[in-house]
């Protein structure tokens, strides 16, 4: 059934586009955060670290994802950078 009203075509539009845009960053913070987890040495994953923070920033300040999501994943690796410390 097609939208009538030229609005809600718009929308429909638009709404396909931001889809889009939100898959490729989403799949980009999931390899991001991916890459952090499966380092070994806590040096190399602190420098991992710090690019996946920017990501998940740049994600919430986007709206892609909600920013206390970012502050949890954050958190979350974090913690599994200070368990390779021990």
């Amino acid at each position: 059934m097609p939208l009538r009203h030229k609005s809600a075509q718009k929308r429909a539009r638009q709404t396909v586009k931001k889809t889009e845009r939100n898959k490729k960053y989403k799949a980009l913070i999931k390899g991001s955060v991916k890459r952090v987890m499966v380092k070994d040495v806590k040096a190399e994953a602190e420098t991992e670290f710090k690019k996946t923070t920017a990501v998940l920033d740049r994600a919430a300040v986007k709206g892609i994802i909600h920013k206390n999501k970012a502050a949890n994943q954050k958190s979350k690796l974090a913690k599994h950078i200070n368990k390779l410390g021990k």
